[in-house]
């Protein structure tokens, strides 16, 4: 259960943040321009002008619970502020208030994933777009906290310094080719949660072994090999996908077992899609620290494809993210963090 302080309002956790600006610019309570930002972006204000236009169209509806002893802030200063915040403690207060709202679910599947906010480079300061990494607890249908990937480096840095940031005890981390690396299973560890991570070239030797192993057995039928199957089948609008998922726990066998943190298992996903008379088959390979069970393997597999249907999916759609200009100072990655606040519960 969360602790009393979690449970509190998200204003409760906007008081544990630093006013950046200096005294002489504070003619607005800082309380109230972040009040107004979250109410405009329910209401589907999508830049800083659409935040003081909102809040002067709600501006008595808005004196019911917020000081305003200057009236509505100006697009200007909606701008100023989310420019000079500090991008790590406003995140932290979206992460502290996040696990106040989140129930518990035994063997949660927590996804992991990286997308970059496209229009937050800055050509003429010779700044890149701006990657962030984020953790979408599927079952809770919430944002748990995200990570900026700092400038030079990649998404291997950023992951274990978000897990070691989150409560991921019993849950199932799934991650990405690109997370499939030592030191983020030890993290993932060291986390008390589980991992289910996908293989691909980034691990060449790994990924051989694995590949190589499984499609024998399949061709063998896994015969005299302990392993579970599942399969399942999606028809719709003439398209048809067979899924077929195998695990196994006898992979003691591969030459690096012993340099993966509670390596347990090892699984293949086939998926043999037929659209309108085409027929296309595709096989993927995991590693796990799972127990040999497929329904579990096939629902982390599955699961962790939520952080792209439905986070990435809203945040471009809903809230036309990679269309949003906003990129001066802090601005854009503070964007990304107040956004988390108001995706729709299980979009």
């Amino acid at each position: 259960m969360p602790n009393k302080a979690s449970q509190e309002s998200l204003g409760f956790h906007f008081s544990f943040i630093t006013d950046p600006r200096v005294q002489r610019t504070q003619a607005h309570s800082f309380h109230d321009i972040l009040m107004i930002s979250i109410c405009a972006l329910l209401c589907g204000a999508e830049s800083f002008v659409e935040f003081a236009r909102f809040g002067e169209a709600k501006r008595d509806w808005l004196a019911r619970f917020l000081k305003l002893p200057n009236g509505i802030p100006s697009h200007d200063t909606f701008g100023r502020v989310f420019a000079l915040l500090d991008p790590r403690q406003f995140s932290e207060c979206f992460t502290n208030w996040t696990q106040g709202l989140r129930q518990s679910f035994a063997a949660e599947i927590v996804a992991l994933d990286g997308k970059t906010l496209r229009r937050s480079h800055d050509r003429a300061k010779g700044r890149e777009p701006i990657h962030m990494v984020s953790a979408w607890a599927r079952e809770n249908g919430l944002v748990l906290g995200q990570r900026k990937v700092a400038s030079k480096s990649n998404e291997i840095t950023a992951i274990p310094e978000l897990l070691r940031a989150l409560d991921l005890a019993g849950c199932i981390v799934t991650i990405d080719a690109m997370g499939c690396q030592k030191q983020i299973a030890q993290a993932i560890g060291e986390a008390q949660a589980d991992y289910v991570l996908a293989l691909k070239g980034n691990q060449g030797r790994l990924h051989g072994e694995v590949k190589s192993f499984l499609e024998d057995l399949q061709v063998n039928g896994f015969a005299g090999v302990a392993h579970d199957f599942l399969e399942t089948c999606t028809q719709g609008h003439g398209r048809r996908e067979t899924r077929r998922y195998w695990i196994t726990e006898e992979c003691a066998g591969l030459t690096t077992h012993d340099q993966w943190v509670n390596l347990r298992s090892i699984g293949m996903v086939e998926s043999i899609r037929e659209n309108h008379g085409q027929v296309t088959t595709e096989r993927r390979f995991y590693i796990s620290s799972l127990g040999a069970e497929a329904q579990t393997f096939a629902r982390a597999v599955r699961g962790h494809w939520a952080i792209e249907n439905s986070l990435h999916w809203s945040l471009d759609v809903s809230f036309g993210e990679d269309q949003c200009r906003v990129r001066v100072g802090h601005a854009a990655e503070n964007w990304r963090s107040i956004t988390f606040a108001v995706i729709p519960d299980g979009v």
